[in-house]
C-alpha cells in the first residue's frame, strides 16, 4: 500500500505546510493532495507543491468539475504534468448543488453524466487522435446553443498531453463507484472502513465490465482519505474527527439529498445518521458532532496511542494485500504520525 498527504484546502487564511509535505516525501510517501471548496482553489496550490518538491507525485482532490471546462481542465493537467515531469495526477468531483448553485452560480445537472462527458473530453484531449468534438448532455464541443456565434471549430490540443496521465474521481454513492470503475483510474472514498469493501466490490465490478479490456482492481486505486490524529487522550484526538463527519453526515447536502449521510447509514450507522442530521440542521453542531458514534471514527480513522495506531494499521495492511486498498490518504497527521505509518507501511 503506498501513503499520501492530505493538504486539503485552506480556511480563511492560505498556508501551506511545505515542511511536512518535503517530510512527507523524504518518508517515501508517494503523493501529495490539494483541494477546494469555496475559498482557495485546487491548482495553484499543487502547482506550488510541485515546484517546491522532486519525487512525490502532486494530484487534486479535487477540482470541481463545475467550475470549469473539460478543456480548460485538460489544458491544466497537461501543463502540470509537463513541467513537473509527470508527477501531477487529476483528481475530479462533481461537489455538490449547494456549492455548484450556490457558489459558481451553474446548474448541478447530471453528475455522474458530467463525469463521463468530462473525461472522455479530457482523454480525447490527451490522446490528439483528431481534432475534439462532443455532443453531449452538458457539454458540446463546438458549441451551438443559444447565443453561440457560429464560428466554432473542432480543434487539437496543441501542447501534446501524456495519455498516461492518471484520472482519480470522488466517489461513495453506489452509482459514482460504478462510473468510476467505468471512467477512471482511481477514485477517492471521503472515509473507508477497510473491512467493509463489500460496500464498493459489486459497483466497481459493474463499471470494469462497462470499460472493457480486461479492467481490474489491477488497474484502479482505491484511496481513502484517512484522518490520523495520535495522543494519549483519545476522546480528544476523535473530537475533530467527529466535528468534520458532523458536518459531512449532518450539513453537506439537503435534508433528502446528502450523500454522505446516505454512506453512513450503508456503513451500519443509519439511526446515528438520522440523529446527526437532525441536530446540525437544527443549528446544534456541537451536539451532532456528539452524536458520531466512537465506533465509527474508530473505523475510519486512526486515532488515539500510538500503540493503537500501530495495531489498527495492521487491518489497513490486509487490506492493502488485498487489492482493496491502494493508496492511503493521510490527513492531520504531524511528523511523528507520520514517521510511524512510513515504518509500519513503507
Amino acid at each position: 500500500m503506498k501513503l499520501g498527504i492530505l493538504v486539503g484546502y485552506s480556511p480563511a487564511t492560505l498556508s501551506m505546510p511545505m515542511d511536512l509535505i518535503r517530510e512527507a516525501e523524504s518518508l517515501g510517501f508517494s503523493s501529495a493532495w490539494t483541494a477546494e471548496a469555496w475559498g482557495s482553489d485546487a491548482v495553484t496550490p499543487a502547482s506550488w507543491i510541485l515546484a517546491q518538491t522532486e519525487k512525490i507525485q502532486v494530484g487534486t482532490a479535487i477540482m470541481q468539475m463545475p467550475a470549469r471546462t473539460p478543456a480548460a481542465a485538460a489544458m491544466t493537467a497537461m501543463t502540470l504534468y509537463a513541467l513537473s515531469g509527470g508527477r501531477f495526477i487529476l483528481g475530479l468531483g462533481p461537489s455538490g448543488p449547494q456549492v455548484v448553485e450556490g457558489w459558481h452560480g451553474v446548474a448541478y445537472g447530471r453528475p455522474l453524466t458530467r463525469t463521463r462527458e468530462y473525461i472522455s473530453i479530457i482523454r480525447d484531449i490527451l490522446e490528439r487522435k483528431e481534432r475534439v468534438t462532443h455532443e453531449g448532455f452538458h457539454y458540446q464541443m463546438p458549441y451551438q446553443g443559444p447565443g453561440a456565434s457560429g464560428l466554432g471549430k473542432p480543434l487539437k490540443s496543441i501542447l501534446h498531453g501524456d495519455p498516461a496521465l492518471r484520472i482519480f474521481t470522488a466517489s461513495i454513492s453506489p452509482k459514482g463507484m460504478e462510473c468510476a470503475g467505468e471512467v477512471s483510474d482511481g477514485v477517492f472514498p471521503v472515509w473507508m472502513n477497510p473491512e467493509r469493501f463489500d460496500l464498493f466490490d459489486a459497483s466497481l465490478q459493474k463499471g470494469f465490465e462497462k470499460a472493457g479490456g480486461g479492467k481490474s482492481l489491477a488497474d484502479f486505486e482505491i484511496a481513502p482519505f484517512v484522518t490520523a490524529i495520535m495522543g494519549d487522550d483519545l476522546e480528544k484526538c476523535r473530537m475533530p474527527v467527529k466535528g468534520s463527519m458532523a458536518l459531512y453526515i449532518g450539513g453537506m447536502g439537503a435534508r433528502d439529498k446528502n450523500f454522505y449521510n446516505d454512506y453512513a447509514k450503508r456503513l451500519g450507522y443509519e439511526e446515528a445518521a438520522v440523529k446527526i442530521q437532525d441536530l446540525y440542521l437544527d443549528g446544534k453542531k456541537a451536539e451532532a458532532a456528539a452524536a458520531v458514534p466512537d465506533a465509527l471514527v474508530d473505523e475510519v480513522a486512526l486515532v488515539g496511542p500510538e500503540d493503537r495506531i500501530r495495531d489498527r494499521l495492521q487491518t489497513w495492511k490486509a487490506a492493502g494485500k488485498n487489492g482493496h486498498v491502494g493508496s492511503m490518504l493521510v490527513g492531520g497527521a504531524n511528523s511523528d504520525l507520520l514517521r510511524l505509518l512510513a515504518e509500519e507501511m513503507l
